[in-house]
């Protein structure tokens, strides 16, 4: 039984020395953080934002005007998908302020607008006159 302790017990100490070691595990990637309740919101806002703005715009008539004014509307929907949070609540937020049955002047204008300040902060290539 003595010689039985003396082998085992050095290779019981050394299991348990291992044992208690520390993994090395991998690294968490740095873009693991927690997301907090606020930005989760706003996540949710923001694609609520941009439904709003694909619903005016699946309309025939804003379909429409978009074609007579030479606008590709694949380009429109690139944009729109593009836009920041914020740029999406703003014009979402002017879709909104637009009296019920009015033109569909105003939602075009400020689509031509952000398609224009996207064109000459040179992020798209869509209007030949901003060059």
């Amino acid at each position: 039984m003595k010689k039985i302790c003396r082998y085992l017990s050095p290779l019981l100490i050394a299991a348990l020395m291992l044992g208690s070691l520390p993994v090395a595990a991998a690294p968490a990637p740095a873009d693991s953080d927690l997301i907090t309740t606020q930005a989760a919101l706003k996540a949710e806002h923001g694609q609520a934002d941009r439904e709003r703005i694909h619903e005016i715009l699946a309309r025939d008539d804003v379909r429409e005007q978009l074609i007579t004014q030479g606008v590709d509307l694949t380009e429109v929907e690139a944009r729109v998908a593009a836009l920041s949070d914020a740029e999406a609540a703003q014009m979402a937020e002017q879709l909104e302020q637009l009296p019920a049955g009015a033109s569909v002047i105003g939602v075009l204008f400020a689509v031509f607008v952000i398609l224009l300040v996207t064109d000459i902060l040179g992020l798209t290539n869509v209007f030949p006159f901003t060059r």
